[in-house]
């Protein structure tokens, strides 16, 4: 017996009627109209297994379309703490035409590379934001560290301070922890009695509260991870990726 494409889409259809709850199925089978719809989608996916492929390639698809929905919404929702925060560095050109924003952790390794890429985008593009996120998800060195770097934001407004801090301690040898940061941050120049002060108070902790809401309602669990324009870019991708996504964000194709 030979099997049309149009059989076996409607026993498809069929096999997914028989996984749905009984009150949802409009039509019921008999035992034996199931076992030869079985035996037909067997017979079919043996002869020919490179549907399974097809299937998987156009369910990952799917998937990533709806991740990539779900991401924009996301960011949509969150847009005024994501990139107009008062609690949060900007570098580069503050009204920029793309956001650049990056959740990174002062002792994740992949971080260190990506920030090479950060700041070649910075020196490159005079109509680039960038906003830096602190996001320790590493441990408590990583915690004490991004306590002490938003010690840092809360003392240098302009950034140019806490860039050169950053890099110290990014770079640096060894964990990353509070005697890493306080090293790094006296280093950079910063008041370091002003810094103690900021330290202890409370917007320290609101500060990084807010940035793991955030990171949570965009679902991120790891670093690097960005937000472009739109889009949301996880892990250390690099510098050409970045690069196109900042394209796509300010003109809607990879080249601009």
């Amino acid at each position: 017996m030979t099997s049309s494409p149009r059989l076996i889409a409607a026993a498809c259809a069929a096999l997914l009627a028989l996984s749905l709850p009984q009150a949802s199925r409009a039509d019921e089978f008999s035992a034996p109209q199931k076992s030869e719809i079985e035996r037909i989608v067997r017979g079919y996916l043996i002869a020919h297994p490179e549907v399974l492929q097809e299937v998987m390639a156009e369910f990952e698809k799917r998937q990533t379309a709806a991740e990539a929905e779900k991401h924009k919404t996301a960011v949509k929702d969150n847009a005024q703490n994501l990139f107009n925060s008062p609690r949060q560095v900007v570098l580069g050109n503050p009204k920029g035409d793309v956001t650049f924003v990056e959740f990174f952790d002062y002792n994740c390794g992949y971080c260190k590379r990506a920030m090479t890429d950060m700041l070649t985008l910075l020196k490159n593009d005079p109509n680039l934001k960038v906003v830096l996120k602190e996001f320790p998800v590493l441990g408590p060195g990583s915690v004490e560290a991004a306590q002490v770097a938003t010690a840092v934001q809360m003392q240098d407004k302009s950034g140019k301070k806490y860039l050169d801090f950053h890099q110290k301690l990014l770079t640096g040898r060894g964990q990353a922890d509070k005697a890493h940061a306080l090293a790094a941050a006296k280093e950079a120049g910063l008041n370091m009695a002003q810094l103690e002060k900021d330290l202890a108070s409370p917007e320290v902790k609101a500060s990084l509260q807010e940035a793991f809401k955030l990171a949570e309602a965009l679902g991120l669990n790891g670093t690097p991870s960005y937000v472009i324009g739109s889009e949301v870019v996880i892990g250390a991708v690099g510098l050409p990726a970045l690069q196109e996504k900042i394209n796509t964000a300010r003109c809607g194709k990879a080249t601009c």
